[in-house]
């Protein structure tokens, strides 16, 4: 009996695996700030995580004075984890306040997606792909180096 909650303890580093180089992302479908159904693919390049309002602030300023299809022109998308948001609020205030941003956000509301993609709570999880296997990651602290590395990403 004594040996259950040591196998049990050994196992949770298996839930809550990193994704290694090489990796095929498993396909998806979430909604956007707008309702709209997007299905991540092998055509995107680049898939953005932010599992926080301070990560999602920093891709916002990071993308602030870019034009509407700045993302998509770079094969990139975001995908922004709001499970822990109280659903009315969500609702009522902050997918309105995104349907003002000129780019999209796939929005993780029941937690489906985002735990696929582990990482730092406050940092901007960055996967490069290609034909939908993991090539690179990084993590952003500022929106400034976000913001130089989508430079670097131009179609």
């Amino acid at each position: 009996m004594k040996y259950w909650p040591v196998l049990l303890l050994s196992l949770l580093p298996l839930w809550a695996q990193a994704l290694e180089v090489g990796e095929r992302l498993a396909p998806w479908t979430l909604l956007d700030q707008f309702d709209q159904a997007y299905t991540f693919d092998k055509h995107a390049q680049t898939l953005l995580v932010a599992r926080s309002m301070e990560a999602a602030k920093l891709v916002d300023a990071a993308l602030q004075g870019q034009p509407k299809g700045y993302l998509e022109a770079r094969h990139a998308v975001f995908l922004a984890d709001i499970q822990r948001m109280p659903r009315l609020i969500a609702k009522m205030f902050a997918v309105p306040h995104m349907r003002d941003y000129s780019y999209r956000i796939m929005l993780d509301r029941d937690g489906r997606v985002a735990p696929r993609y582990p990482g730092a709570q406050d940092k901007v999880l960055w996967l490069q792909l290609k034909d939908g296997q993991l090539v690179a990651q990084h993590e952003y602290t500022t929106a400034a180096q976000l913001r130089e590395a989508l430079e670097k990403a131009r179609p």
